[in-house]
């Protein structure tokens, strides 16, 4: 596209090409932690904005509050940097007050899990100081939502929300979760391939769920859910919260990602020195497109389709690199299982073969129309007591471990995956049971 032409379908479609699946040998690893803040002394009081403030004060940068982006990773709300530490990690607060720690990619697995965990130490030792703790949970137990960032992003996304409910407003209020970031791959059609890890990563999804569910709880009673977050993103606009069409399929993910996006409704158009973002009612990038230029809205740029991406949400999410946002936040260091589970099963070929082979009967022999075959509402529903994601669960962990073990990695992060597995794979368990059990 030439200086100051339209930007066309054609143009986004290839931009969208270009930007989500960057190829090469996947060699890295990186890890989003989003963390609930609360009182330690009164978990169902609210934070307010200047409690959380005042614990990121030691971090905090001397630029302001704007929306902004770091390499590698879609533009947002970046406040609070920690420019002291080597990691190069960013630190964000979340519409209702979570912290969001994004560890800069690592080339291996125990060098993630070092500096991620001295970034860790020193965010909740600020934290402690101001009289709050961090707490690992998929969903607020106690704490109805409750918005305390003064935004025009996040206003417009709560008007957007709010027209199908109130899921909207606890995503982005009250939900955290891990999120594991792995290179997209090469271009080759072997399991390092981004069309393999693409097609593996969303048949293993379901597995992930179940086996971190935890987050049974709202209000302080059951849910009936062992995930009420993944509950949470059934129940909001599907067209960026589940996964494209047919992800375990052969063909291109990039064509498939691109239509996803462009059909996405629009739910924000950035307005400098306006406060109201909101988007028209149904309005998808694809429209906007078409649309160019007249009287309802401005032109799209490309920059305008970068931000739209940073609103779709599905659980593996290609941006440069493909991102695992289907992980319920977990307590204390309970983080470096799943991270180095899904990095396992993703980057060592055999283990690769054997999660595949695992995961294909959960996606098989029901009824594609119902809700009682979608595997991720199953796995959310019932975690490990699913009978066959119980299975391809046990097949996956044992298959981690190997990979691990193959990969040289350090005995205290083969220790915590197999206490893991002890504690609540192999017993057909997921955090969530302790929560269940300690309010029983």
């Amino acid at each position: 596209m030439t200086n100051g032409a339209r930007f066309t379908e054609a143009d986004a479609e290839a931009h969208v090409h270009g930007i989500c699946f960057k190829t090469g040998p996947p060699e890295r690893v990186g890890v989003e932690l989003e963390w609930l803040v609360r009182d330690p002394r009164d978990p169902a009081l609210p934070v307010r904005a200047e409690q959380v403030a005042a614990a990121l004060a030691p971090f905090e940068a001397d630029t302001p509050a704007s929306e902004q982006g770091y390499p590698g990773h879609e533009p947002r709300i970046v406040r609070y940097h920690i420019p002291p530490l080597p990691s190069g990690a960013t630190l964000t607060v979340e519409p209702g007050g979570q912290l969001e720690l994004s560890s800069a990619p690592a080339v291996t697995l125990s060098e993630l899990v070092e500096v991620t965990g001295q970034d860790l130490a020193a965010l909740r030792d600020a934290a402690a100081a101001a009289g709050l703790e961090l707490c690992g949970y998929g969903l607020d137990p106690l704490r109805p939502p409750r918005r305390v960032l003064d935004l025009p992003r996040y206003a417009a996304m709560e008007k957007f929300f709010d027209r199908d409910g109130p899921w909207g407003r606890q995503m982005m209020c009250g939900t955290a979760s891990v999120q594991v970031c792995l290179d997209a791959g090469d271009d080759g059609s072997g399991e390092s391939g981004y069309r393999s890890r693409w097609r593996l990563m969303h048949a293993i999804g379901p597995v992930l769920v179940a086996a971190f569910a935890n987050s049974p709880l709202r209000g302080g009673q059951p849910t009936g859910w062992r995930s009420a977050r993944q509950q949470v993103w059934a129940n909001m606009d599907p067209g960026r919260t589940r996964a494209p069409a047919a992800p375990l399929k052969e063909g291109d993910p990039r064509d498939a990602w691109a239509a996803y996006a462009l059909d996405a409704a629009l739910m924000c158009v950035r307005e400098p020195g306006s406060a109201d973002w909101a988007a028209p009612p149904g309005l998808t990038f694809r429209d906007w497109l078409r649309d160019s230029g007249s009287q309802t809205l401005r032109a799209p740029t490309a920059e305008d389709l970068d931000y739209h991406l940073s609103t779709l949400f599905p659980p593996v999410r290609p941006r440069g690199h493909l991102e695992l946002r289907m992980i319920d936040a977990q307590p204390g260091d309970g983080w470096i299982v799943p991270t180095a589970v899904a990095a396992a099963l993703v980057d060592d070929e055999r283990a690769a073969d054997a999660a595949m082979a695992a995961a294909e009967p959960v996606w098989e022999g029901l009824d594609p129309g119902s809700d009682a075959y979608d595997p991720w509402l199953r796995a959310a529903r019932s975690g490990p007591a699913d009978p066959q994601i119980s299975r391809a669960s046990r097949q996956c962990f044992e298959a981690a471990d190997a990979a691990l073990g193959r990969a040289g990695a350090p005995a205290p992060i083969r220790r915590a995956v197999a206490d893991f597995t002890e504690r609540y794979v192999l017993q057909d368990r997921c955090p969530a049971n302790d929560q269940l059990e300690a309010i029983a």
